[in-house]
């Protein structure tokens, strides 16, 4: 039994109503698209937990937790309709790498990109009603050498036999990195299209704030299939991103069920932001280091497929960006993975 469970009666509680665990993998590489620059990798995993009475007094969260929570009281908030409210939580750990585009130069090239590497942890809450997914995420880690940057690629391009990037002797320096995100979701119901088809369109807006991103978002996405899932959309590796976690009529939300949960579906989804501060071009926020003007508004739409199949879910994505920085000579393309699995203990 997982760590969430405190004791006795929880763990007898979780036997009993038997809902599901799930785990999420997210992998963003732009060598998917045959690139090796900018955002050039991100990694990450992710538990979500069983469902959970309220965020404040269940005894099958961790003390510690519950001790944090004691003041978030506005993580419990009901829906204006008191429809049930689902709540889960979520702990998250991840990596994300980014290089300027000359893997050859060994000094700063002042209209390019910064290296970084952002080494985090986090955890979530999720509350969902029928058609509304609230997440609000606290994450907490290390930008700058200590998070392992360097060596994460170097050892990928030990194992794929490429050229190693020579200029991570400029990359920012260590600099603990703190970001609260917040972003709600609503899912217009699924209708039928003709035949086994139907589609469905999720809308989401949010932010971020801290020294590591600071932005406002919005944006959608449309899904077109055969038994589309009960669930927020596509999973995405962004902070806010973990939506895959099955919705009670989903037939991955119950092990006797597991046998229907076989389905495909195409999405298109956009997200727009306006960007007060990034920290992977603006540089560190309390030492010197180098930067580059970077481009408030950017966007950013994904096209791709999701399968199902009983417990599991994967999916495969390209996305598509907008410049981030003045010198940017044009947008970057990268290839997103993520699988995700719901489980019973």
């Amino acid at each position: 039994m997982p760590a969430f469970a405190n004791d006795s009666e929880c763990r007898n509680k979780l036997d009993n109503e038997k809902d599901p665990w799930t785990a999420n993998f997210y992998l963003d590489n732009d060598l998917f698209t045959e690139t090796d620059r900018n955002y050039t990798n991100g990694i990450r995993v992710s538990l979500v937990s069983p469902n959970v009475d309220n965020f404040l007094t269940d005894d099958c969260l961790p003390s510690w937790v519950l001790g944090v929570n004691q003041y978030l009281p506005f993580l419990d908030a009901e829906t204006t309709n008191n429809e049930k409210v689902q709540r889960n939580l979520i702990i998250t750990f991840g990596q994300q790498i980014y290089t300027p585009n000359d893997i050859n130069r060994t000094t700063i090239d002042p209209d390019d990109r910064p290296y970084a590497g952002w080494l985090y942890s986090g955890l979530a809450y999720q509350s969902r009603s029928k058609n509304i997914l609230r997440t609000t995420e606290l994450n907490v880690g290390i930008v700058g050498p200590a998070a392992l940057g360097q060596e994460a690629q170097d050892f990928i391009h030990d194992l794929r036999g490429f050229d190693k990037f020579q200029g991570w002797d400029n990359q920012l320096e260590n600099e603990l990195g703190l970001q609260l995100v917040h972003e709600l979701k609503y899912r217009y119901a699924p209708k039928p299209l003709t035949g086994v088809l139907s589609y469905d369109t999720i809308f989401h807006a949010g932010g971020s704030l801290g020294n590591v991103a600071t932005y406002a978002n919005a944006g959608a996405e449309f899904r077109l299939g055969w038994h589309l899932p009960d669930d927020f959309g596509t999973s995405a590796l962004r902070p806010g991103g973990d939506n895959s976690a099955p919705g009670p009529t989903d037939a991955r939300y119950n092990s006797s069920s597991r046998d229907n949960s076989i389905g495909a579906h195409l999405f298109i989804a956009a997200d727009g932001r306006y960007v007060l501060q990034d920290i992977f071009l603006d540089g560190n926020t309390f030492s010197d280091s180098y930067s580059v003007d970077k481009e408030p508004f950017v966007g950013e739409v994904i096209v791709g497929w999701a399968v199902l199949y009983r417990g599991a879910k994967f999916s495969f994505s390209r996305v598509h960006r907008s410049r981030e920085f003045k010198g940017q000579p044009e947008g970057h393309n990268y290839g997103a993975m993520s699988l995700s699995y719901s489980f019973e203990f």
